[in-house]
């Protein structure tokens, strides 16, 4: 992971093996437990988790992009540039 070039690559590879194990391990307890109630519960938190994980992954991009360390000269397509350069406009689109 340290050898990635950048921290939006670096944030996508802690997030999906993060939540891919979480979500296996669940799926054991589940195997294991067998009861309607925990399994539930465990489907609760396996929603939850697929819902925070990915939104957390997503914030510390988007600190970074606009602290300047993402090496945006590899980005195809920045479409947040706009937005933050353009002062007060936000929202406004033609």
């Amino acid at each position: 992971m340290l050898r990635f070039p950048d921290v939006l690559s670096r944030s996508h590879a802690a997030t999906k093996p993060q939540t891919l194990g979480m979500l296996l391990v669940l799926v054991g307890v589940g195997l294991r437990l067998r009861h309607g109630t925990d399994v539930g519960t465990l489907a609760l938190i396996a929603f939850f988790q697929f819902l925070t994980s990915p939104v957390a992954s997503h914030l510390v991009a988007r600190s970074a992009y606009r602290t300047g360390q993402t090496g945006s000269r590899g980005l195809l397509r920045d479409d947040l540039d706009p937005q933050l350069s353009d002062e007060g406009g936000a929202g406004e689109q033609p």
